[in-house]
Parts: C-alpha cells; sequence; structure tokens
C-alpha cells in the first residue's frame, strides 16, 4: 500500500510521487488493485490498459530516480471516456458497431499532452452509445452504476467518467460534452467537472458526435485537479477547425485569487428551481456562500435548447447515415430512434435552429455586460434509479432521459464554460453550474475553488463501497 488513501487527488498524488514520499509503479497498482475489486459494482471501466500503466508509472519513478524534473502530473492515474483514442485499443465509442473497427494507432491529442504531463492512463471508461444519452445505460456494455447507489444511474454520457472518479478507481478521468454530458454525471455522481468555452481544447482523436456542439474537458475530485489538467491540455491544434488559433490561457495560478471583484448573480425565469427541492437546496447553498442574492434572466432559453436538439438530431444523424441503412439492428434502439427521426428532418429546420442559437447566444451575451459569473442547478434532481422512465418535477411526471438536461443543453448550446460543483445536502449528491462568459474559464474555477475551500461543495467518497 502507498501513504495515499484511494480518494487522494491527482495534484496530492503528483506532488508525492515527485518528493519521493510514494512511487508511481505503487500508486498504479493500488489503482489497478481497487478497479479489479471494485469495477463490477460499478461497471465504469471497459479497457484496463494494465500493461500500458505499469509501464508508464514505471518511467515516471526512473525519471524521478534520474534526478529529470517530473511534470504536473506525474504518476496520476486518469482514464478516458472509451471515444478518446487509446493506442492499441479499438475507439467504440459506446457501440457495438465501433467493434469491427482496427485498433487505434495512437493516442488522441489531450492524452499524449496528459502523458507529457506525467499522468499514467488505466484505460477507457464506460458511456452512452455514440455519446447520445443522459443516463449512462449502455445497451452493449452494460449500465454504469453510481457509487453513492449503485441502483442508480451514473448519468451520461460520460457515464464511466463521473463513476470512476466517485468510485476512487481514477481521482482524473476525460469526458465529453454536447448538451450536458461532462456536468450530468459530475451532478449524479458528485464530482467536480468543466465543461471549457466550445473551441477551447482539441477534439482531434476522438469520435464526434455533433460538431458544432461537441466539447471535451475533465472531470475529478478536486477544483486543482480540473484546473491543473486543464492548463496541461490547452493550446492551438490545426486538426481541429474549431481550436486552430486559440492560445493557452493559464488558470491553475489564478485559483487562490478569490471571488473578490467577481460579480455573481443566479439564473432565474428557466432555471427556477420551484418544485425541485434538491436543486433548489444546492443552488441556495452555493448563493448563499458567496454572498449572492441578485438573480437575472435570459430571453429565448426555449428557443436556444429547441434549436440544439434539432443541431444535434440533423448533425449526428448525417454521420452515421451509412450505418442507419446497412445494420439498423446493431443500434440501441432508442439511440437508432433519434438519428433516424435526425434524418428526416428538412434542411431548412437546421438553418433556422442555427440562426435561433446566433440569437440565443446574443441575448445570453448581454448578461455578461454586468456579469461575470452565473449561478444555475445543473440537473433538476438527483440520479434516478436505473431504467427508470418517468420523474416527477413541478407537480408533473415527465419523461426522465430527454429532461435530465433540462439545465445543462441550453448552456452548451451556445459554447459557454461551466464548472459544476457537487453539493451533499440530501442523500444523494446533485451539482450547481457555475458559468462564466467565453474564454473566462479562469472565473468559474476560481469561484469553484472558493467554495471548494470554504467547504461549501466537496467531492465526497461513497459510503458503502
Amino acid at each position: 500500500m502507498t501513504a495515499l488513501d484511494s480518494f487522494a487527488p491527482a495534484w496530492q498524488i503528483a506532488e508525492a510521487v515527485k518528493s519521493g514520499t510514494v512511487r508511481a509503479e505503487d500508486v498504479t497498482r493500488d489503482a489497478l488493485d481497487r478497479i479489479k475489486s471494485l469495477n463490477p459494482k460499478v461497471n465504469a471501466f471497459t479497457d484496463v490498459t494494465a500493461e500500458r500503466a505499469l509501464t508508464e508509472a514505471r518511467r515516471v519513478d526512473a525519471e524521478r530516480d534520474a534526478g529529470k524534473k517530473l511534470g504536473p502530473l506525474a504518476g496520476a492515474p486518469i482514464a478516458a471516456k472509451n471515444l478518446f483514442d487509446i493506442a492499441g485499443v479499438t475507439t467504440r465509442a459506446g457501440s457495438k458497431i465501433n467493434r469491427d473497427l482496427p485498433a487505434a494507432a495512437e493516442d488522441a491529442e489531450l492524452l499524449k499532452r496528459l502523458h507529457a504531463a506525467g499522468a499514467v492512463l488505466l484505460g477507457a471508461l464506460n458511456m452512452g452509445e455514440y455519446a447520445y444519452d443522459f443516463t449512462g445505460e449502455n445497451a452493449h456494455d452494460g449500465a454504469c452504476r453510481n457509487p453513492h447507489d449503485t441502483t442508480r444511474m451514473a448519468g451520461g454520457s460520460s457515464s464511466g467518467s463521473g463513476s470512476a472518479v466517485a468510485a476512487g478507481l481514477a481521482p482524473l478521468t476525460l469526458g465529453s460534452d454536447t448538451n450536458g454530458s461532462i456536468r450530468v454525471p459530475s451532478s449524479f455522481c458528485g464530482v467536480f467537472g468543466l465543461k471549457p468555452t466550445y473551441g477551447r481544447l482539441t477534439r482531434h482523436g476522438t469520435f464526434p458526435f455533433c460538431d458544432s456542439l461537441d466539447h471535451l474537458g475533465p472531470l475529478a475530485r478536486s477544483v486543482r485537479d480540473l484546473a491543473l489538467s486543464y492548463d496541461v491540455m490547452q493550446g492551438p491544434d490545426p486538426r481541429d477547425h474549431a481550436c486552430a488559433d486559440r492560445p493557452a490561457d493559464p488558470t491553475f495560478e489564478t485559483l487562490t485569487d478569490g471571488v473578490a471583484g467577481i460579480k455573481i448573480a443566479r439564473l432565474g425565469g428557466f432555471f427556477s428551481t420551484d418544485g425541485m427541492p434538491e436543486a433548489a437546496s444546492a443552488v441556495q447553498s452555493v448563493a448563499k456562500a458567496l454572498d449572492t442574492t441578485g438573480t437575472v434572466e435570459v430571453e429565448g432559453v426555449e428557443a436556444g435548447r429547441a434549436a440544439a436538439f434539432i443541431i444535434t438530431n440533423c448533425e449526428s444523424a448525417r454521420l452515421h447515415l451509412p450505418n442507419l441503412k446497412t445494420r439498423p439492428d446493431d443500434f440501441d434502439p432508442d439511440t437508432r430512434d433519434r438519428f433516424l427521426a435526425g434524418a428526416l428532418l428538412p434542411a431548412s429546420w437546421y438553418i433556422r435552429a442555427l440562426q435561433v442559437r446566433h440569437w440565443y447566444r446574443e441575448n445570453f451575451a448581454k448578461l455578461f455586460q454586468d456579469v461575470d459569473v452565473l449561478l444555475a442547478p445543473a440537473t433538476p434532481f438527483p440520479a434516478p434509479l436505473i431504467g427508470q422512465r418517468t420523474i416527477e418535477i413541478r407537480g408533473e411526471e415527465i419523461l426522465t432521459r430527454p429532461n435530465i438536461g433540462l439545465f445543462t443543453q441550453p448552456i452548451s448550446a451556445i459554447g459557454l464554460p461551466v464548472c459544476t460543483v457537487p453539493v451533499f445536502n440530501s442523500g444523494m449528491p446533485i451539482a450547481v453550474q457555475v458559468i462564466s462568459a467565453p474564454w473566462r474559464e479562469d472565473l468559474c474555477l476560481r469561484v469553484a475553488a472558493h467554495l471548494e475551500s470554504e467547504g461549501i461543495v466537496a467531492a465526497q467518497p461513497p459510503s458503502h463501497l
């Protein structure tokens, strides 16, 4: 055993490895042992790259023994949603169809950057099929389970990414977020998540879902882990048109600057938590800790969310049309039907949706003329039971799956950066979105770091695993 417990954050592991307090190989062996013991309960990992992980850990130890300067994530175990290319592993993207593809020849660019910083890759993580899912109930690999209650959803589509961090299988994971797929698992599993500005992190080497909405980002046990990994992954990449010329903006060094001078308000109107007691309690706790009483509203949220649905359906359906024609029975029926619906939408709807998104983005931008950071619930409720098809909010029984992203979809539709912070006011966790203007990830991370330092938000170990 190492001197660190199973829930040590990545930054603390790296500091211990660099100081010689622990060996990276021992940390990695502990992580692999924990995966072997607990993954059957939560089903977070689909592929474990044990030999690679041990090789990488030994390399870190050898470099330290040789007196070389180690990277900021030296020896920290990581894992990635299985839509990230991992050399020697087939990029299944949660699907049956992709399993027929050859193994990836090289890692996705973000994994290369994390590797260069000293991180040790443990493997690939469960996810919703082709990332079109909010539940984590994969029809091919089985449902990913919530470590805080294994009868409940982990959230999707980055289900394994949230579950692995919450279960103590990896301190840091990568996910993707098109309509909420980092923030939903963060909320349901009670961990921190960062959805950066659209175009901030390169998507090269990942399987796409919806090009104009896809984001990549980290999930972690601490805000420091989010900022540290985010800074390592930043930088332009001409192979991703959205990330071709954006320079890096370091955030880690700003975490201790506090919240003085940051103007914060709650989002009201569409984002009201009336009839959602757990979400209301979480937002109230965060707002009170930040001494925030102001509420602002934005016009067109419903229209913006509707536009996101149409854009998602149209762009994803076009990508999968060949397989929809030739292999329809190899899709999860729920995913297939959503793709088919998108394939039938007229082009005029897609064009109109793009126009509405632009109008809605302009409306939202006006808020940031007077406010720096906005607070909103991440999900309308904590994790439902696996297989639960309907749920009651605001006195009305509604479909569970499409409404999990009620509050995340209107934010990712316009590419805003968001840090989700977990709150444990009831038996199950739920998160609050800390939202800032485009390219101001530093602000939402500063607010999140302040809340964490004050003990208002935290990623808590499951009580029964």
